[in-house]
């Protein structure tokens, strides 16, 4: 199984280079990695104390955020190493203040691994949510470097659960421990003879719940909305704006912000086609201009997070796809949120669905009804902004559980 998996590594490593020809991400994949022996030889000092995060991309990022943040707090002597594996979280997070340095993760083949643990020589390396890199894993129990995984989430149909997978538990026992989401994760690993967890939830609702802290004020979004019902529409994909683009015509009197997922010129212009109105651009029309249209497009990233405060209803993209994205952030503005049908694999979206926080839908008609029913039933739509918001505050509280775990590790580093 050693060798299949590393042949595996190998030859996406291959096609990833080839698919970097004629890919621009994939060419960041590849051009980021280049050097990285070198860059990293010169990264830390021979007696620096360093904490190694890995993330996959931006959402894990955001999930192992505030552990990143409350080590450094707790213990600035520690150096911060982060790493990503997907040029979408490395290229925005590359200058990240609290951390020291912050690389490409080489690919996870033998030699990479042993180099890379060598040269870092970390007193505690953390993965987070489904980083399972198993070279590196292997060369960290080998060189009993302590080894954590945060904000796990297991699911039935991962190959560590698979009549096949005893290569893939035997690799991930040698992990210190996990701090698993919920119970079901809990007694998923404990069936598998993992007993090194906590279940101490999800990180996220804590960065939101900081986010939610120190609310940034836009004065050109907030006259926008001024004296509107508004529904903010956030990371958005073509299939959720060809549904979201039946409700102007039904609702003339709600304003619109969207903010799609991409923020490509072309994928700009594809929305702007789809929706067939004059629209506003948040970077490209004067602010005074904004109040004559009935929808703004934030066209730009970073903006999101800070504006959902502005809104009276959320619709999140990505469950008409591959995934829901961050519903947590207009959840805990106290709001009712709306996605596409493809939310299974989000305990959070299944949590507000079933309570009445959350609306899930899979047609226009449906997205209509739903939006429909929020704004001429204001007891149904109190009822929702209360329990999306209470459901945020009971759920906080993860990073405190998991800075407590690992203490002992860093203090067993004294």
């Amino acid at each position: 199984m050693s060798f299949l998996y590393n042949f595996s590594i190998a030859a996406y490593t291959l096609l990833i280079r080839v698919a970097a020809l004629f890919n621009a991400k994939a060419r960041l994949w590849v051009e980021g990695r280049r050097g990285w022996k070198k860059d990293l030889a010169n990264a830390f000092g021979s007696n620096d104390k360093i904490a190694w995060f890995h993330a996959a991309s931006l959402g894990e990022f955001e999930q192992g955020r505030p552990v990143i943040e409350a080590l450094r707090k707790s213990h600035p002597e520690y150096k911060i190493l982060l790493s990503f594996f997907s040029p979408s979280g490395y290229t925005q997070k590359k200058d990240y203040t609290f951390a020291d340095k912050v690389i490409y993760l080489p690919a996870d083949c033998p030699g990479n691994a042993k180099y890379f643990i060598k040269m870092v020589n970390p007193n505690i390396a953390v993965f987070i949510k489904y980083e399972f890199w198993f070279n590196y894993i292997t060369e960290l129990s080998k060189k009993k470097i302590p080894t954590v995984f945060l904000s796990v989430l297991f699911r039935k149909d991962q190959i560590f659960f698979r009549r096949y997978g005893g290569w893939f538990r035997k690799k991930i026992k040698s992990a210190d421990h996990f701090f698993v989401q919920d119970e079901a994760s809990a007694q998923m690993i404990k069936a598998i003879g993992i007993d090194q967890y906590t279940i101490s939830g999800d990180t996220r609702f804590d960065r939101v719940a900081d986010i939610l802290k120190t609310p940034a004020e836009n004065k050109e979004i907030e006259r926008f909305c001024d004296g509107h019902k508004v529904l903010l529409a956030g990371s958005t994909w073509l299939p959720d704006e060809k549904v979201l683009s039946g409700l102007l015509a039904r609702f003339p009197d709600l304003k619109f912000i969207i903010a799609p997922h991409e923020v490509k010129e072309e994928r700009i212009k594809e929305l702007i086609n789809i929706l067939n109105i004059p629209v506003a651009r948040y970077t490209k029309d004067k602010p005074e201009t904004w109040n004559e249209k009935q929808i703004l497009i934030i066209d730009t990233i970073g903006v999101l997070s800070s504006i959902y405060r502005y809104a009276d209803i959320a619709y999140i993209g990505g469950a008409f796809g591959a995934g829901l994205h961050n519903i947590q952030e207009p959840a805990v503005n106290g709001m009712p949120v709306i996605f596409g049908p493809k939310y299974q694999r989000f305990r959070e979206a299944i949590d507000l669905v079933h309570s009445g926080g959350a609306f899930a839908i899979s047609t226009e008609n449906e997205l209509i009804s739903v939006v429909g029913d929020l704004l001429s039933d204001d007891a149904q739509y109190q009822s929702a902004c209360n329990i999306s918001r209470q459901y945020m505050l009971d759920n906080i509280g993860a990073t405190e559980k998991i800075m407590a775990g690992i203490e002992g590790f860093l203090k067993s580093e004294i």
